[in-house]
């Protein structure tokens, strides 16, 4: 399973986890059995929403069967325009199409994505009042908890994770980036098919949690958004969905390397070494910086150049540690490396600052 699908359009189609080919059966039969019981509610029959997806009804009765993301997009599509609700059963009272088209609507001319964040959290209570979604950021960590104001009842996980992944995927769509997430967690115990939320959430997922919530670096909460009106009426006009993991870039990226090069450089010499400190491979690093215009041998120059130039400015140590302490592992090639980023030796550089090192001037 390496996607899963939540669609925000004037008709959203909700899709779960599938994996490269949108045919491979990996979506619990549970979020089908969640869908048959909105259509109980309202006192409608879901037939024709099961015949549409290819589900035989004899599937509902065995918890341990799967259908693939399509067939889930398929049931779940029919449901929203049979029930004539967005939400499929959910809430107290329906959200009819364009429901959440408006929620992203009202995001699109923030300044940055936690600004939309906040938009979209406070526009929800607008359109419902069950659950209170809240972003709420504590130093490094950023996280968006949905708290239940009134009871879910049956629809209560199907509830709670489609909201998380419908905001999730906006807002990667929002900045076109993968977000990591570094953990989920929820208010009930782990289901039978606890496995798909590895998929569903990246990061660990914790079960019989104080409430449900998503949480990720807050750094990603300052980067601007890169979507505009034109391109959200493409997107709902043509129902596109939103798809967390198809993004391969991380916009976020470029910061991690350089904040782990800057603080971390004895760790950091090789890429495998780097790779392993950001818990990829080395060939997905190499990948995804070439997708933000990056490439680790320039922000490898860039931090290190920098780090050396400060401390020739503003310590006396001597040049090996200079060396070491900007993530060189010899004297050698960091002279080798100075003299090709200034034009000078690291001896000549400090030499000719204009100020002695440690001086309030260097």
């Amino acid at each position: 399973m390496t996607a899963s699908r939540h669609r925000i359009q004037d008709k959203p189609t909700a899709g779960f986890p599938g994996g490269p080919a949108r045919s491979q059966a990996l979506t619990p039969v549970a979020f089908v059995q969640a869908i048959v019981q909105a259509y109980a509610q309202r006192g409608k029959d879901p037939a024709q929403a099961l015949r549409s997806a290819q589900i035989k009804p004899e599937f509902l009765c065995d918890p341990a069967h799967r259908i693939s993301a399509l067939q889930m997009e398929r049931i779940s599509g029919t449901a929203m325009q049979e029930l004539d609700d967005e939400a499929l059963g959910w809430f107290s009272r329906r959200l009819p199409w364009g429901s959440y088209g408006m929620l992203a609507r009202a995001s699109i001319s923030a300044p940055n994505l936690g600004v939309a964040l906040q938009r979209w959290c406070r526009h929800h209570g607008l359109i419902t009042d069950d659950i209170r979604p809240q972003l709420t950021r504590a130093g490094s960590q950023a996280t968006l908890t949905i708290t239940e104001q009134a009871d879910l009842k049956a629809l209560r996980e199907f509830c709670l994770v489609s909201v998380l992944r419908n905001v999730h995927g906006l807002a990667c769509w929002l900045i076109d980036s993968r977000i990591a997430l570094q953990g989920a967690q929820f208010p009930f115990a782990a289901p039978a098919h606890r496995d798909v939320y590895g998929v569903l959430f990246s990061g660990p997922t914790v079960f019989e949690a104080a409430c449900a919530a998503i949480s990720f670096d807050a750094r990603y909460l300052e980067l601007p958004l890169r979507r505009d009106e034109v391109a959200l009426r493409h997107m709902l006009k043509h129902a596109l969905p939103l798809t967390v993991l198809q993004y391969r870039r991380d916009r976020l990226l470029v910061q991690r390397v350089r904040q782990a090069l800057s603080t971390q450089p004895a760790d950091t010499h090789s890429a495998s070494d780097l790779a392993a400190l950001l818990a990829m491979s080395p060939r997905t690093l190499h990948r995804q910086l070439k997708d933000e215009g990056a490439s680790l041998q320039t922000l490898k120059d860039e931090v290190r150049r920098q780090r050396a130039q400060t401390l020739l400015l503003r310590t006396d140590r001597p040049i090996k540690q200079v060396a070491e302490a900007s993530g060189f592992q010899n004297e050698k090639s960091f002279m080798r490396a100075f003299k090709g980023w200034t034009g000078q030796s690291p001896a000549e550089f400090r030499q000719g600052s204009g100020s002695a090192p440690g001086s309030p001037g260097g």
